[in-house]
């Protein structure tokens, strides 16, 4: 079952996170760097877990990682390792904390060649995601094939978030994602 098969499963009245998520984030393109760093984190995290259990812990996150914002988490230093170890909100584990708070300094030195991490996602593209994994291994931690390829995936820079028959597939033409202009 795939993930649009799998939302439309669930019913109409349902608290379960990922149906908002499937209909309004999965697969738009994203414009902010905070946003892009944000869902990259989250799917690091998710490594060996649900994706539900990380939206369900996404403003927990928020909170922990400060919004996200690249330069505050880049400046992050060993007290805040240790207040995010302590954290029971997020996901602990020192390895993918501390490829966040890396990644983040290395997102600030890719804004600094290219003006936005967008930026250098746009001037990258088009790759195939065997060549987008071996960029991203360049330059990041914790980041392997299905890591890469879902944070690509969910941003809009490779096809395959939605399936064609799926409702949202549509609405996610109209934005223009990446991926639709290397067909």
């Amino acid at each position: 079952m795939n993930y649009c098969e799998f939302v439309a499963t669930l019913p109409d009245d349902t608290d379960n996170p990922n149906r908002h998520y499937h209909d309004a984030q999965y697969g738009f393109p994203i414009e902010d760097d905070n946003e892009l760093f944000e869902r990259l984190v989250l799917e690091i995290n998710q490594a060996g877990l649900s994706w539900t259990l990380m939206l369900k812990k996404r403003q927990a996150f928020q909170t922990a990682f400060k919004g996200f914002d690249i330069d505050t988490v880049a400046a992050f230093d060993e007290a805040d390792i240790e207040r995010l170890l302590a954290d029971a909100g997020i996901v602990r584990n020192r390895l993918k904390i501390n490829a966040a708070i890396y990644n983040a300094r290395q997102i600030k030195q890719i804004q600094q060649e290219y003006g936005s991490f967008k930026n250098w996602l746009d001037a990258n593209h088009p790759l195939d995601k065997a060549e987008w994994v071996k960029l991203f291994k360049k330059h990041f931690k914790f980041v392997g094939g299905e890591i890469v390829g879902e944070f690509l995936m969910s941003a809009g820079y490779l096809p395959g978030a939605h399936v064609e028959t799926c409702p949202v597939y549509r609405e996610i033409l109209a934005y223009r994602p990446k991926w639709a202009e290397a067909v």
